[in-house]
């Protein structure tokens, strides 16, 4: 009889093997391999981005800026005259008070992941970085967890609006993400986006991008849990949901201007070696830590496993991972220490443009899906705005900071905590 890989020689399964697993996996490198492609030709061709992977092809370490490093200010003539490499002296790319961005000689041999080995031989591990790609997608899973599908007759929206219609006022939100797309302020269906402004997204109803709505869909999320709340959705993540970590922090300075209680932000990355993004070290140290009371509530990512995953792994930051509707981890949501809290991730329900949208990931490949105004989406981007709209609800009951109340609530998650999950924030009623 013929046997399968997963077979022993009698033809009885190996202990161990799951071919419906093997098979799962399989479809999640697909579904990867798609993804990053697409990231890449959304930021404009490998001259813009590149991706290293893991030994084995099958999880990407890390995606980066080709051709330029980072460095602090203190670092970057020493990492210049080691490598020879040019300071950028556009306005932009110094607008980071302490942060360099250099630009490097590569080739066909040698990369900026082989530039930056010789740094850390030479002048120590950090001292300079990769400029890494930041994304609203965790290499190997969406984040969203999966494409935007239709609701059927799923209530919209899920979850609902809390009972506390004045829950978030006098607090400001800043929805750090793809855009505002305004006529779902407008749209009766969903009402509950009423007075939420942005920058204006660009969506082609005829054939939606992927990531499109992302934005919109995460202001909805804050919406339920604070009806009150003024919230402003940033257009700082157009080009496929990325923007390189030199520039987000650029992005988030000119969201400070507004002056926010809280950012919400349901975007990040893995990064070479697990360094912390040397971007938002010195965004915290120059810039953030400074703004008093104000919260960075930041996405956990969905690639499954305990790697830590940036900005939401700094201490300073509230970090958020996802639960299924049963209250178990969701099996695609980040975990570990570094975790602050876990909230509802899968299935939910809220605001999409109006038209059409064609899967690009398998096994759905092709497949038409068309919206009227409402979606259900999954991933730990909507945890996040679930938590950003809990801290903005406790703030305005208790005319507290948002450190105070995102405190609070992380006390009280633990307490709620679940075994084999962690600490637990539940939608208000």
């Amino acid at each position: 009889m013929t046997t399968s890989s997963t077979d022993g020689p009698d033809g009885a399964p190996v202990p161990g093997k799951d071919p419906q697993g093997e098979e799962r996996d399989r479809l999640q490198e697909a579904v990867l391999r798609e993804q990053v492609a697409y990231l890449i030709k959304a930021m404009g061709g490998p001259e813009y981005a590149a991706a290293v992977w893991s030994e084995d092809g099958r999880r990407v370490e890390y995606l980066y800026r080709p051709d330029h490093v980072l460095a602090r200010d203190e670092h970057w003539r020493d990492v210049a005259d080691l490598l020879g490499a040019e300071r950028l002296d556009d306005e932009r790319s110094q607008r980071q008070r302490g942060l360099t961005v250099l630009r490097v000689t590569t080739d066909d041999t040698t990369t900026v992941p082989d530039i930056l080995a010789r740094v850390d031989r030479e002048l120590g591990v950090g001292k300079a970085t990769p400029d890494h790609i930041m994304f609203v997608t965790g290499p190997g899973r969406l984040c969203p967890a999966v494409e935007p599908e239709e609701p059927g007759a799923d209530p919209a929206p899920y979850p609902g609006i809390t009972s506390d219609l004045g829950a978030g006022t006098e607090v400001f939100v800043s929805v750090v993400d793809t855009g505002w797309w305004p006529p779902c302020g407008t749209d009766p269906a969903t009402s509950w986006l009423a007075g939420v402004d942005g920058d204006p997204e660009t969506i082609d109803l005829d054939h939606i991008h992927p990531y499109a709505g992302h934005g919109t869909f995460i202001a909805g999320v804050v919406r339920t849990q604070a009806p009150a709340a003024r919230i402003r959705v940033e257009g700082f993540l157009p080009t496929g949901g990325a923007a390189y970590e030199s520039d987000m922090v650029v992005q988030l300075g000119e969201a400070l201007e507004h002056s926010p209680d809280i950012i919400s932000l349901s975007a990040g990355c893995p990064t070479r070696g697990e360094v912390p993004l040397l971007s938002f070290e010195v965004f915290w140290e120059q810039r953030l830590r400074h703004q008093k009371g104000t919260v960075l509530v930041a996405a956990a990512g969905n690639d499954g496993h305990r790697r830590p995953f940036w900005p939401a792994a700094f201490p300073w930051a509230v970090s958020v991972g996802a639960i299924d509707r049963d209250g178990e981890r969701a099996d695609f949501s980040n975990f570990g220490s570094w975790v602050d809290v876990y909230a509802l991730g899968t299935g939910l329900v809220n605001a999409y443009p109006t038209g059409t949208f064609y899967c690009h990931e398998p096994p759905n490949v092709g497949d038409q899906r068309d919206f009227t105004g409402i979606a259900r989406w999954s991933g730990t981007s909507f945890s996040t705005p679930l938590v950003s709209g809990l801290i903005a609800a406790r703030m305005s009951q208790h005319g507290i900071s948002a450190r105070k109340a995102a405190d609070q609530l992380l006390v009280e998650a633990a307490a709620a905590g679940r075994r084999g999950v962690g600490p637990i924030l539940y939608p208000a009623n």
